[in-house]
């Protein structure tokens, strides 16, 4: 008892009986244990989450209890390391798989990058039946991007320091700077979303004592170097994209993050030829909104592609856009938000 006490800064709860002691419960770092002086068990192993593992127990990483235990000691806040990209040529097509799986709060999961490229990005297309409540708490990501797309219906959302709830629609998106707390509240029947996240294996906290909304509103707040983005697709300003034959609106995301990402929707201008391009940047991720296409990249084979089909352009390869419909629409995130496109 005195090694959980003195060496690893636990608590003593209770202790019986008090002539004999025979039973301890202490807790500490998020564990609670039981301590019984008359059984005997095999050495069991212990992980415990400090917030300064090097002003820890002298700055051992592992330590054994006098029964044995062996006590290994872990970083509660670890710093966030994102993966170099294992670029590839990636196509996802809804057509080919109805791989729907149930993840946090209910909702269904469709990987859209199964490799996450080495583990730098997870994108992810998340849907939600039935209208109503998500049964959903106040949490936040310990993520260095994040970007939330509303594909199809409503959802209605709630940030930290960003007012009261609100609805994002189809074509609306928000960016969920790192560690922003929110929740979400309810949505409408069939609702889809695209998430992506980087990197790909990221942690998501439960805050058990934060309510929101929070009383103050400051737009303008930074969560480690990002900004809160609420853009609407009903405000969009459209312009010139980076491939002829498009015009494009700008989220303002690339800005808020510091050019750490940028996101753009594309929509097709009848009539207008589409050359092939090559780009420059990391990553390059692509999801079709509407309408039809067909990818031929440079060593590929010719891929057709509808409405909820996704793909990654590797930077440098060649890649043709053919037989585009006049309503196809494409959600593109790049990291980093500016980079170089090569025509022809």
């Amino acid at each position: 008892m005195r090694f959980f006490i003195d060496a690893l800064g636990f608590r003593l709860d209770r202790i019986w009986p008090a002539d004999a002691p025979a039973f301890a419960a202490l807790s500490g770092h998020g564990t609670a244990i039981l301590l019984e002086r008359t059984v005997s068990t095999a050495p069991v192993a212990l992980r415990l989450y400090v917030d300064d593992p090097a002003a820890f127990a002298g700055g051992k990483g592992e330590l054994t209890a006098p029964g044995g235990h062996r006590i290994t000691v872990e970083d509660a806040d670890p710093a966030l390391v994102i993966p170099a990209t294992a670029h590839e040529f990636v196509v996802r097509r809804l057509a080919d798989s109805d791989a729907w799986v149930v993840g946090r709060a209910g909702m269904h999961y469709r990987d859209l990058v199964p490799d996450r490229l080495g583990g730098a990005i997870i994108a992810s297309h998340i849907k939600i039946a039935e209208a109503g409540p998500v049964d959903d708490m106040v949490h936040y990501h310990t993520v260095g991007f994040q970007l939330i797309f509303c594909h199809r219906g409503w959802v209605r959302l709630v940030y930290e320091d960003q007012g009261p709830p609100f609805v994002l629609g189809a074509g609306d998106c928000v960016i969920q700077p790192p560690e922003i707390r929110h929740r979400v509240l309810e949505s409408s029947a069939g609702f889809e979303v695209i998430e992506i996240g980087v990197p790909a294996e990221h942690l998501t906290t439960i805050d058990h004592e934060m309510e929101l909304p929070t009383p103050h509103v400051r737009p303008d707040r930074e969560f480690q170097g990002t900004k809160f983005v609420l853009d609407r697709e009903a405000e969009a300003v459209w312009g010139p994209w980076r491939i002829p034959g498009f015009e494009a609106r700008e989220t303002g995301i690339g800005e808020a993050t510091r050019g750490l990402a940028g996101v753009q929707v594309a929509r097709r201008i009848p009539g207008v030829a589409v050359p092939a391009t090559r780009h420059d940047g990391d990553i390059l991720f692509g999801f079709v909104r509407e309408g039809s296409m067909s990818l031929e990249a440079d060593g590929h084979p010719r891929r057709d592609l509808a409405a909820g089909d996704a793909f990654v352009l590797p930077p440098h390869l060649t890649v043709g856009l053919h037989a585009p419909s006049d309503d196809l629409e494409i959600l593109e995130v790049a990291l980093p938000a500016r980079f170089a496109t090569a025509i022809g």
